[in-house]
């Protein structure tokens, strides 16, 4: 790679290199003042090269980034975005508590080394997008945004990366995120699949919202035959939300049946169960979903739920009203999730330092509600775009689900896989990986042209921290070209 050189511009010259070629930033390779040169809280400093700082894209947004170089062979190492969802989520929360090389721990002080990381094989670059979340932001303030702007600033970063990282311009590149990255990563492939100057490999979604139609009607399924609804209110959603053995769960006219969907959104959303993870316990005990801690509004909800629902967006609305009034005193937490270690250690002031953060930026959340309840939804579904990248025969594509998420349910995502009617390779059948002392059943997956969709068993939202070697076995297969 270009600066493992270290030749200085006067000796170039005094070797009969013309000077002027010197001038273009973009001759000499990554940034060396977004080198991290020490990263408080680990045990020791890693071998790899990690870079930390800001990718300007259009109306002096200024979207930061950490960019941590492959542990393998980092010349020859596919280069792999992450982006986490929301919208209004930070990218480094799947850094620090997914699949990057280090985890928070519980101290908010202390980082550990991550034996499943994905840039054991993988250059990746983990975005914080759009402006507005994490330590990202906008010279002036306004962080009202949409679909399509976020998409074209994304792919702006990307081109930034590139030219300020131009050694790694001829590497694959692979597209990847999780929740609302479902309308993230392939509206941003297709700006991406039309640059030459990219190689665009493929994408990998994980718990993506694909469709909300489809995600709203496969809940109400998962919820019943995961034992939350109970036979009553069972036939009451079929008497009166289905129709001729069809049923619409989503933006049903019948008062009864909205009625009835309330009931079904309060069990699984309020009644004190994960969303992210039926199985697992919710940290913190059962939340309200708007509560004040410490002065400070904190506020539980994503808005993924039943947007179509007449109180969903009664509740969207008086969140609304809660942020105009609270401005920026209000904190958007995903429900039963514990932000706070990351909170701490990305907030304190020396990793602040380390990471080239700016005195602009404001203090690091886990989600902004600002972003989040200003975020214009334009894309009810994205089957036009998957449609696009699988029509041109060359990209692999992977749509993978915890099988216990209740936000982005893996129902909901097999149905939108299934609704592009590709042709089938493989039938459905267990994936098998080898957890360390034995080979166990990963989940389930079927594979098709270019696309495969595949489930990670007892996994919920976010499968690497609860699945870390399947996950990172899924990864390696998908960026190798190996049968999962």
């Amino acid at each position: 790679m270009c600066r493992q050189f270290k030749i200085t511009g006067k000796m170039l010259c005094l070797l009969g290199v013309p000077c002027l070629l010197l001038f273009g930033s973009s001759v000499f390779g990554a940034p060396d003042a977004d080198e991290i040169k020490f990263l408080p809280g680990l045990p020791k400093q890693p071998s790899f090269k990690q870079y930390s700082g800001y990718l300007n894209v259009a109306d002096n947004k200024h979207l930061h980034y950490w960019f941590v170089e492959s542990q393998s062979d980092p010349a020859k190492s596919p280069v792999v975005l992450w982006l986490n969802g929301g919208p209004g989520c930070s990218s480094l929360d799947g850094l620090l508590t997914e699949h990057g090389p280090f985890l928070i721990q519980d101290d908010g002080v202390t980082l550990s080394f991550n034996p499943y990381s994905w840039n054991k094989i993988a250059n990746v670059l983990y975005l914080e997008s759009p402006a507005g979340v994490g330590f990202s932001y906008s010279d002036d303030g306004k962080y009202a945004t949409n679909d399509t702007e976020v998409s074209m600033n994304n792919y702006l970063a990307l081109k930034e990366f590139f030219r300020l990282f131009p050694e790694y311009k001829a590497n694959q590149v692979f597209l990847t995120g999780e929740s609302y990255a479902g309308i993230y990563i392939p509206t941003l492939a297709e700006r991406v699949m039309e640059d030459d100057s990219i190689d665009l490999q493929g994408i990998a979604v994980g718990n993506g919202m694909s469709s909300y139609e489809l995600n709203d009607n496969s809940l109400v399924y998962f919820a019943y035959y995961h034992g939350l609804l109970g036979t009553s209110l069972w036939e009451s959603l079929q008497k009166y939300c289905c129709e001729d053995e069809k049923c619409n769960f989503y933006n049903n006219p019948n008062q009864n049946c909205s009625v009835k969907l309330g009931e079904v959104q309060e069990i699984v959303y309020n009644s004190g169960l994960n969303m992210y993870n039926l199985y697992a316990p919710c940290p913190g005990g059962v939340p309200g979903r708007a509560r004040f801690e410490n002065g400070q509004l904190v506020i539980r909800d994503l808005g993924n739920n039943f947007i179509q629902h007449e109180m969903s967006v009664m509740w969207n609305q008086k969140l609304s009203n809660f942020l105009t009034f609270y401005k920026s005193g209000v904190r958007l937490d995903p429900p039963c999730t514990n932000s706070t270690p990351s909170t701490l250690y990305l907030n304190n002031a020396y990793v602040k330092q380390a990471l080239h953060i700016s005195p602009k930026a404001l203090n690091w959340q886990i989600c902004s509600a600002e972003v989040n309840m200003q975020y214009g939804r334009l894309y009810m579904d994205v089957r036009k775009q998957y449609l696009k990248l699988l029509g041109k025969l060359k990209y692999r594509v992977l749509v993978y689900n915890g099988d216990v998420d209740m936000a982005c349910n893996f129902l909901g995502d097999e149905w939108f896989v299934e609704s592009l009617k590709q042709e089938v390779q493989v039938q459905r059948r267990p994936w098998i990986y080898n957890n360390g002392e034995s080979e166990q059943v990963g989940g389930f997956v079927k594979e098709f042209s270019n696309l495969a969709f595949l489930t990670v068993k007892g996994s919920g939202h976010m499968v690497p921290s609860d699945q870390p070697v399947a996950a990172y076995t899924m990864f390696s297969r998908f960026l190798t070209k190996q049968p999962y």
